[in-house]
């Protein structure tokens, strides 16, 4: 009886003593991963449209629209320690808050510290997307009153991982917004003026 008490004993001491040496890991993970943190301090990259092309961009009946853009967009890393890695980054082309292109994915980006990286997805293309009567008419509309001007957004959906020294964090959900407004006139081909410098939200 007294031998079956002793190994019980030592048994929950193992136990005990293991339970104690996860507690102490994980707390000096999490320690360590906020002094990383807290020295780095990563903070967010900046995104800018700086070119709009147009090369299609026509509405039938019913409404389907159809059009083919690109874009000059430069991301700048502002981080000094921090690399950044963008993984299943997305793009596409909104108009009142309705989709106008389909989501194109964009290759896999690896951003230095410190450094520009300029992108040219090429959006829509292909088949036609369907649209609202609203969105149909108010195009056309904005396209041939006045000077022709339409605002759009780019939206650019992802994931993104900070990369300090040897150490790569989990992935975060990036979500950039540039709103922006083109001098376009109905049937224009080509490189389209910015009316004004675009702004691109990022929020991670």
């Amino acid at each position: 009886m007294g031998g079956t008490g002793g190994s019980v004993s030592q048994s929950k001491s193992g136990r005990r003593a293991l339970c104690i040496c996860i507690v102490i890991l994980l707390l000096l993970s999490g320690i360590t991963a906020l002094t990383v943190w807290l020295v780095y301090r990563p903070q967010k990259p900046r995104f800018t449209v700086v070119g709009v092309a147009v090369f299609n961009l026509n509405t039938t009946s019913p409404p389907f629209l159809s059009t083919t853009m690109q874009f000059s967009v430069v991301t700048t890393n502002p981080n000094k320690r921090v690399s950044i890695f963008y993984d299943h980054l997305s793009a596409f082309v909104s108009y009142h808050n309705q989709m106008i292109t389909r989501p194109v994915m964009l290759p896999s980006l690896f951003h230095e510290k410190h450094s520009t990286v300029q992108l040219a997805p090429i959006l829509g293309g292909g088949g036609g997307v369907p649209v609202s009567p609203e969105v149909s008419y108010g195009l056309g509309m904005d396209q041939e009153a006045g000077y022709g001007v339409v605002a759009l957004r780019l939206t650019l959906l992802g994931k993104l991982r900070w990369k300090a020294g040897a150490i790569t964090t989990g992935r975060y959900g990036v979500y950039v917004k540039c709103d922006m407004v083109l001098r376009l006139s109905k049937g224009f081909v080509g490189q389209v003026p910015l009316v004004a410098s675009p702004v691109c939200r990022v929020d991670i």
